[in-house]
Formats: structure tokens, sequence, C-alpha cells
């Protein structure tokens, strides 16, 4: 009647034998481990082979596309604007930048921008091998103009050691000049200027507009034209001398040209509007007047009905 207890008890002392022994085995096997410290680390050498004459050559040709990629890219757009190949599927090369490439108006221009300074860098001997290598590099340069492009570049790889100079070395550079050149603003809040573009691409389809100064900075002058307010070198601005009576008035007339242009009425009104705003003359013909009244009773009238 007193075996089942004996045959527990006996269960239970082999299951503490095993655990003994598995504390025993495992205490053997840390204090054979070896010290971290003295530990040998064996390392399989991987042999490097050197690269081909051909293959070096292919590494190189591929260095210099992804180098040029910027540079490409914006040759490709320039030509895909100046064709009009986009017009088969876009009414315009902004939209058809911003649906094919993602690329809105300033992107799609800093690469156009970007790809004429580089051409024009190229002209020059000394700048063979050491070109811009991103659009960051070329950006602060478009604004000057081609013969201050290469003295900027040649400057900043100087200072870079003779490498590829960073977008800051170049921004830096550019400031200089334009320090260097700087005249006095003497322009007036509410005057009325003229817009020269002077090979900016930034005013392309601005020249000869008006525009009225609405902020006198140090170096520029924040301005309103027809379709916006923009901020405007002095060296792209021209007095018309107006009257302050006339100045007072052009500033009525940008008032109204501004409210019919944001009401996004048919391109041909914008057509219009654009005319306007190249005026050369403080006021508008009777015609005009008229025209420009009743886009504004067009306005008032698709306004009251939502």
């Amino acid at each position: 009647m007193n075996k089942p207890p004996r045959k527990r008890n006996k269960a239970t002392s082999a299951a503490s034998t095993d655990s003994t022994s598995a504390a025993n085995s495992a205490n053997k096997d840390i204090s054979q481990q070896e010290d971290p410290a003295t530990a040998t680390i064996t390392v399989t050498a991987v042999e490097v082979t050197e690269l081909t004459q051909e293959e070096q050559s292919d590494r190189l040709h591929l260095e210099r596309k992804v180098e040029r990629a910027f540079f490409e890219a914006g040759k490709a757009l320039t030509e895909l604007r100046d064709r009009r190949l986009y017009r088969s599927t876009h009414k315009t090369f902004d939209e058809y930048c911003l649906d094919r490439f993602g690329y809105n108006r300033s992107r799609s221009y800093q690469l156009v921008d970007a790809a004429v300074v580089v051409d024009n860098l190229q002209k020059c001997p000394q700048f063979v091998d050491i070109l811009p290598t991103a659009e960051g590099q070329v950006r602060p340069m478009t604004k000057l103009q081609p013969q201050e492009q290469q003295e900027v570049w040649l400057r900043a790889v100087e200072l870079a050691g003779g490498k590829i100079p960073t977008g800051r070395i170049v921004k830096d550079v550019v400031q200089r000049i334009m320090e260097r050149t700087q005249v006095p603003n003497t322009y007036q809040l509410g005057e009325v200027c003229q817009i020269l573009t002077k090979d900016n691409p930034e005013l392309r389809g601005k020249g000869g507009c008006w525009a009225i100064v609405s902020a006198v900075n140090e170096f520029s002058c924040t301005v309103r034209m027809w379709d916006g307010e923009y901020t405007i070198g002095l060296q792209h601005l021209k007095s018309y001398d107006y009257l302050p009576a006339e100045c007072e008035r052009m500033q009525v007339i940008c008032d109204r040209i501004n409210q019919v242009y944001s009401s996004g009425l048919e391109e041909s009104v914008q057509k219009f509007l654009e005319s306007l705003g190249k005026l050369n003359r403080a006021y508008l013909t009777g015609l005009e007047e008229k025209v420009l009244t009743v886009l504004e009773s067009e306005i008032t009238h698709k306004e009251a009905w939502g």
C-alpha cells in the first residue's frame, strides 16, 4: 500500500539530480569561456580586385552622367518648352511639368536656368574638369551676367581648394560681387518703374512691364505688377519719373487689374490684362476703361451668383 509514495519520491530525487547536473554543466561551460579582453577574432580576408582599364573608364563615364543629371534635365526641359512639345496634352508648360515630372514652376525654371549657366561655364577651358554637379551650386549665379558667372565659379573653385565648391561657397562669392557693384536704393514707395530683364531668366515675359514699388529693400525693391508681387534687383528697375498724381492713378489701375486677374477668368481675359500691364502711360484709353469695367462687372455678377 505504501509503494506509490515511494515511486513519487524516487522521481523527485531523479529530477533533483538532473537539475544539479545541468547547473554543474552550465558552471563548467562558464568557467571554460575565454576572457573577452583576450579573445581572438578570426577575420576572413577578402581579396579586392583592381578595376580593369575598361571598368575604370565605365565608372568615370557613369559618375559623370550622375553629376550632369540636373544639367541634362535642364537642357531637356528647355527644348520641351521652346518647341512646345507638351501642346498635345497640356495647355501650358507649367501644367505639363507639374503633371509629368512633379515639378512646380519654380523647380522647372531652376533647372532650365542652371543649364544656361553650365553652358556658359563650359565655354571656359579651365572649367572642363571642374563643373557644377548639383543645381544648388549654380542657383546663386543665375542672376549674374555671363562674365560674372565665370568669375564667381573660378573664385569659388579656388576657395574650395581646387575642388567642386559647395552652394554655400558660391553664394558667398556672389554676395561679395553684388556688394562690390551695389548702387544706392533711391526708390520710394508708390513709385512706378519699368522692368528691365537684362538676361535675367526669372523675369522672362516681364520685360517692359510697369510695376509699383511696395517695399524698398537694401539691394532690391518689392513691386506689384498686373499678376502679383515680385522682389526685383535694382539693376532690373527703371523709374518712369511720374508725377505723384500719376503714380496714384497707376496704383488704382493696378488694384483693379489684380482683382480681375485673381478671379480666374478665361485665358483671353488674362492676355488682355497682360497687355495693360505693359502700358507706358499713366492712364487707360476710353476703350480699355470700358473693357476693364465690363470685366469687373462680370466678376461682381459671378460672385453674386456664387
